[in-house]
């Protein structure tokens, strides 16, 4: 998993409609040279026509925002700039918005209180294509997820496959897979897509709760 010193230059773009919470998040990313706040907003409206109009690197976004919620918003951004990052930065813990925030795109969810160490690392994680989940609420979301599959369809799976599995469970890029078990990138992005496969499953995230459910890790 990335850490806090492989963090890229961003241009965050931050969407809060809390005054306090909307300075505090300032004052956090002051000592942070590498992040750049381009605008914050107040709501979903504004931070989908200005993501669009000013393209960060990575967007902060609140669930529960004014006029357009935090949810929406992310889907309407992930429509038109799928490579545009999203970490959700809430209060919100039920378990119906978790799992419908990260089916809208978002790629880390962190719940509010969170450290500025963990805050960067989920930027981080973002930056890599990885997918960050808040500690606290990590366990929460792959319990309410799928049902382990049959044994059978693991099964399918190859010995190296397994291994990628495991590393996709811990959050690894394909190239950081690609380094870790000394294959070419070509080759570990083949397994992971393999996996998804044999798997029935569409996205990353989704083959890692799998894993977990499934006892594999």
């Amino acid at each position: 998993m990335p850490s806090t010193l492989d963090l890229l230059p961003v241009r965050l773009l931050i969407a809060e409609d809390d005054p306090v919470m909307q300075l505090g998040l300032s004052e956090l990313f002051e000592d942070s040279p590498q992040i750049e706040i381009v605008a914050q907003v107040t709501d979903g409206y504004a931070a989908v026509s200005l993501a669009l109009q000013l393209k960060p690197n990575i967007i902060i976004m609140d669930i529960g925002l004014p006029k357009l919620d935090g949810i929406t918003a992310t889907q309407q951004i992930k429509a038109t700039l799928p490579e545009m990052r999203v970490v959700m930065l809430t209060s919100h813990q039920a378990e119906q918005e978790m799992i419908a925030a990260l089916a809208s795109g978002a790629d880390a969810y962190c719940v509010k209180g969170t450290s500025l160490e963990q805050l960067l690392l989920a930027i981080a994680c973002a930056q890599e294509g990885a997918t960050y989940l808040d500690p606290q609420i990590a366990r929460q979301i792959v319990n309410s997820l799928k049902p382990s599959p049959p044994q059978q369809t693991i099964g399918q799976l190859s010995n190296r496959e397994l291994e990628v599995l495991k590393l996709l469970v811990e959050g690894k890029s394909n190239p950081e897979i690609a380094q870790t078990l000394y294959i070419s990138l070509s080759t570990a992005k083949a397994h992971v897509r393999n996996i998804m496969t044999k798997l029935a499953v569409d996205d990353r995230v989704q083959a890692a709760v799998l894993a977990l459910r499934s006892g594999l890790v």
